[in-house]
């Protein structure tokens, strides 16, 4: 037996918003535009809370991706280079590859928030007569 609900709007946005942010980070890591560590960790805990989300049966499991993707967010801000990478089309990695992580932990940040305050909204249900 499923009992499972599909994803709301919300919620694959969420999914997609990581997935992409975990790309752009990627994208980072393969062109050399950032130290790339021993062990890629944002790209995995990007793709593992995109699991959660999606798979995840609890109301509050898109606040997982809203405070990963806050976190980099912030963390990318902190890190050197942000704005240099984000303006200089010429580094074509650095570039392409902050754009894209931009874009996905915004997603997840605003879409994630979106679905966490949808999961708390009551059930009303339709009756026809």
């Amino acid at each position: 037996m499923n009992n499972r609900t599909p994803l709301s709007l919300a919620r694959k946005l969420t999914v997609s918003g990581l997935v992409v942010a975990a790309v752009g980070i990627s994208t980072l890591f393969l062109t050399n535009s950032v130290a790339v560590p021993l062990i890629p960790v944002g790209p995995i805990l990007l793709l593992m809370a995109a699991g959660l989300v999606a798979l995840g049966p609890w109301r509050w499991i898109p606040l997982v991706g809203v405070i990963l993707s806050l976190a980099l967010l912030v963390g990318a801000f902190i890190a050197p280079g942000l704005f240099a990478r984000l303006s200089n089309p010429a580094q074509l990695g650095g570039f392409v590859g902050t754009w894209v992580q931009m874009l996905g932990v915004i997603t997840a940040i605003v879409a994630g928030t979106f679905a966490t305050v949808q999961n708390y909204q009551p059930r009303t249900s339709v009756t026809h007569t």
